[in-house]
């Protein structure tokens, strides 16, 4: 079995970990933002030192191509993404994106040419913390969004998608996405507490929970909080309270790891003394299946309109981002183990809760993912880590892995 460089990596994630870097240990680099321009700059520093033809796409996807003995073929694809959440940690994304070129550079340090190309990529806006969706390039280059849909995203300062992605240099031409692709691996942390819990270093990622977002907006009554009747009031807030509890209560009633989420709440106008008239949730489901990703849909629905009701609330939802659970193909997934058993790590298969770049390649490419544990489970936040003998772990299994489909 071939080894990579484990050092050589580290040393690249320490290096990106400076790019962005907050306080407490974590990075802020949202997409398309200025710590992000610089990053990008690092990464295709890095893919023109490892001879690597650079080019990235409309969309500012960023591919290295190490090319094979026959270009005819199509390439295997790795990689994720090197966006990050404001406050985030120093490895979600980013240890895919490095992995994949450690993987490179090692193929190059072996002096192997393999048949089918390799590339590396580092999708834009992954995460979709500055603009929405998340996985939106992906998506666009899998057939689900288009470019103009992706163009006219706004960021809360109301800065247009496109016009950012112009500005930090980055949008390329459509003619540099994949024409086609053989295979795609994505290396990225669990972001969980399972494969810690039970002292294993790898995960061999099986398929992702369908995700369904909401925006929900409260009308209400505004008054002043003092001469308003308590039996009197149509309060958004009161009614944002019970729906978020109510959407918690939903999730527990099916089994791990189905999930909903209130991550963000604005009330207006949002002073002490005020009952507000207005009040924007968020709510973000999760479940494994078709059916239960559905259900938990529709149930939300029913349960923020009759909430609303009760509270004399008039309740808009609009439900903005759908996408299915899926299951990653057996020879991926067999290959992937196979290939982890042979390096003699122990391993276990396992369900990823976050969505990934992966969920949308799967549409038109045989997709893999590899899962290294997180320390304490914890991520996005500043105090995400792994063990460095894992990444060394991860890199092995990709490095083989990807040759055994290149050759």
């Amino acid at each position: 079995m071939l080894h990579a460089n484990v050092e050589r990596l580290k040393a690249s994630l320490v290096d990106m970990a400076k790019i962005g870097a907050t306080p407490g240990g974590g990075v802020t680099r949202t997409a398309l933002s200025d710590e992000d321009r610089e990053g990008r700059n690092q990464i295709v520093a890095w893919l023109q030192a490892a001879n690597l033809a650079v080019r990235w796409d409309d969309l500012g996807n960023i591919y290295g191509r190490l090319e094979g003995s026959d270009p005819s073929l199509a390439p295997v694809l790795m990689g994720s993404h090197a966006d990050s959440v404001p406050g985030g940690g120093r490895f979600d994304g980013i240890f895919g994106v490095m992995t994949a070129l450690e993987v490179a550079r090692s193929i190059r340090d072996l002096g192997i040419t393999p048949r089918r190309s390799i590339e590396v990529v580092d999708w834009t806006n992954e995460e979709g913390a500055r603009f929405e969706p998340a996985m939106a390039c992906s998506g666009a280059v899998a057939g689900r969004f288009t470019p103009e849909y992706i163009y006219s995203r706004l960021d809360r300062d109301g800065k247009v998608f496109v016009e950012e992605l112009v500005r930090i240099g980055y949008k390329g031409d459509a003619a540099n996405r994949p024409q086609a692709i053989q295979a795609y691996f994505e290396p990225h942390i669990e972001q969980g507490p399972v494969l810690e819990a039970e002292g294993i270093p790898i995960g061999v990622v099986t398929g992702i929970l369908g995700l369904k977002w909401m925006n929900v907006t409260l009308h209400g009554v505004q008054q002043h909080a003092g001469p308003s009747p308590m039996r009197s009031r149509h309060d958004a807030m009161v009614t944002a309270g019970r729906i978020i509890a109510g959407l918690r209560d939903m999730a527990l009633e099916y089994p791990d790891p189905a999930v909903a989420t209130v991550g963000r709440i604005k009330a207006t106008p949002g002073i002490i003394n005020q009952i507000p008239g207005e009040v924007v949730l968020s709510a973000d489901m999760r479940h494994w299946t078709g059916q239960g990703h559905e259900e938990m849909g529709t149930k939300a629905l029913a349960l923020i309109k009759r909430l609303a009701a009760e509270e004399g609330v008039k309740a808009d939802v609009d439900v903005f981002w759908t996408c299915p659970p899926i299951a990653f193909p057996d020879s991926m997934v067999g290959l992937i183990e196979r290939t982890v058993r042979d390096l003699g790590v122990p391993n276990r298969r396992i369900v990823s809760g976050a969505g990934h770049d992966a969920q949308y390649i799967h549409e038109i490419a045989p997709t893999g993912m590899i899962f290294v544990r997180t320390i304490g489970g914890k991520s996005h936040c500043e105090t995400e880590d792994i063990h460095w003998e894992d990444a060394q772990a991860a890199a092995d299994l990709l490095l083989n892995a990807a040759l055994e489909l290149a050759r």
